[in-house]
């Protein structure tokens, strides 16, 4: 039998993320149902376990395998990833500004690229905040659940709204972007900074003409195709992460934390779904030429990917591999793309306004309609500076919300849920990043490969 043959005989890998989704999903709620994870291991052994006594066991089975196993797999997967990340961001974003050519090219590919990013971002919280005003899910909420969700979260609440409070702000949030040791805002993952020092070097070797400067580029090429190959072997476990991921999120939460909260992660994913189904399908039709549906089946394999990472940043190597897929020009893709991972958070956005709002609807807080307006353009600003990571946006919302006089603390009223509600923001940033390389892409082509090295 051929190689060929065999390639053909093997399972896409968004299939086999989609059955390690479902297989981690269903063992785990079973699990949940099954009480299995108030079973302790001195139990199961035949031993008693004392009063007091501590150690293995008496340790929960669940606590056990999740904090053993499934735990600390999910964690290297992800650790992988981030480990690679910003050699890939720095490269990319390098090689995406100095094929521009020159900077009028650049200019106009940076100028578009904000001004859809800004829109689309614009549309997508006007759309939360018009849905959450409508269905009001705060206002229904349980008070004795409502104080449940909170006092089993409080401490990590606390720890939330800490880190918001000594987050910059303001002109200082704009200074921190100008890093004054690179290798240092890499070291704290100031992802913002890190791409500012790239677009400054990638803008450098536009305006420099000379054989070394065509050197460095060849040897940051080289670097990139490196991260794409070493990212392309880690992303092959995916599916087991996936797996982990699901399994730890279900077994330990079940559906309750859902039907407790049902209002408000309906009034969500509603509204993250239109936005991408609707408005983006709207967008790419008529802005980028394109049939939506086409696109969507193309890019399906980076929505899968950011659905179970929740990482904008640890899809962008299969979402920059999808662009080629989709046949966009690589100057265009590599620099949206690699700028959107942490600049477009559309979905991330629409779901700070509406839990925002969300939370003044259930402590009674009157927001009028300029404090909206008010939350609404922090909403599009935190969306752009927000970290592509898993749970990157909760600081935001504490500091929104104690910036119109809601309790901060309220956030804990969220946090079981947000995990979810983080798989499915991302696949809308991730899915935004990918549409808007395809718009700003619209009658753009890669020039010849020798036009580049003159």
């Amino acid at each position: 039998m051929s190689e060929t043959q065999n390639a053909r005989k093997q399972l896409p890998l968004h299939w086999k993320m989609a059955i390690g989704f479902l297989a981690g999903l269903g063992l785990g709620l079973i699990v949940y149902a099954a009480g299995v994870g108030s079973i302790t291991w001195a139990q199961l052994a035949g031993q008693a376990c004392e009063a007091g006594a501590t150690g293995w066991r008496c340790e929960s089975l669940l606590k056990l395998f999740t904090e053993v196993i499934t735990g600390p797999a999910g964690e290297i997967f992800l650790r992988l990833i981030f480990m690679l990340v910003i050699p890939l961001l720095f490269s990319a974003l390098v090689m995406g500004v100095s094929e521009m050519g020159d900077i009028r090219s650049f200019g106009r590919v940076g100028w578009r690229t904000l001004g859809l990013t800004i829109v689309m971002s614009g549309l997508a919280v006007v759309l939360g905040l018009v849905m959450v005003n409508v269905f009001k899910p705060g206002a229904g909420m349980d008070p004795a659940q409502a104080q449940q969700l909170m006092s089993e979260n409080a401490e990590r609440a606390q720890s939330i709204v800490k880190g918001s409070t000594d987050a910059p702000k303001g002109i200082q949030m704009l200074v921190s972007i100008v890093p004054s040791n690179v290798i240092q805002a890499a070291a704290d993952d100031a992802i913002l900074a890190v791409m500012f020092f790239a677009l400054m070097i990638g803008v450098g070797m536009v305006l420099t003409r000379s054989k070394a400067v065509d050197t460095l580029r060849e040897g940051v090429q080289g670097l990139f195709e490196i991260s794409m190959t070493l990212i392309g072997l880690v992303i092959k476990l995916a599916p087991y992460a996936v797996f982990c991921f699901m399994f730890n999120l279900s077994s330990q939460f079940g559906w309750d934390l859902l039907f407790k909260l049902a209002k408000y992660v309906a009034v969500v994913v509603s509204a993250l779904a239109i936005h991408m189904f609707v408005t983006y399908s709207l967008a790419i039709k008529f802005i980028g030429g394109r049939s939506p549906l086409e696109f969507f089946k193309g890019a399906q394999e980076a929505m899968v990917l950011a659905f179970s990472t929740a990482s904008s940043n640890a899809t962008l190597p299969t979402a920059l591999r999808v662009a080629d897929e989709l046949k966009l020009p690589r100057r265009i893709s590599r620099f949206v793309l690699t700028v959107g991972a942490t600049a477009n958070q559309n979905g991330t956005a629409l779901f700070e306004g509406v839990t925002v709002i969300f939370l003044a609807q259930f402590f009674g807080v009157d927001l009028t309609l300029g404090q909206q307006v008010m939350v609404m353009l922090v909403c599009i600003l935190g969306g752009i500076g927000t970290a592509g990571v898993p749970s990157g946006s909760l600081p935001v919302v504490a500091m929104i919300c104690a910036m119109v006089k809601v309790p901060p603390e309220g956030i804990g009223l969220i946090l079981g849920v947000n995990h979810f509600l983080d798989m499915c923001r991302t696949t809308l940033n991730v899915t935004g990043d990918i549409a808007i390389a395809s718009m700003v892409s619209r009658g753009v082509e890669d020039p010849p490969a020798e036009t580049l090295a003159d």
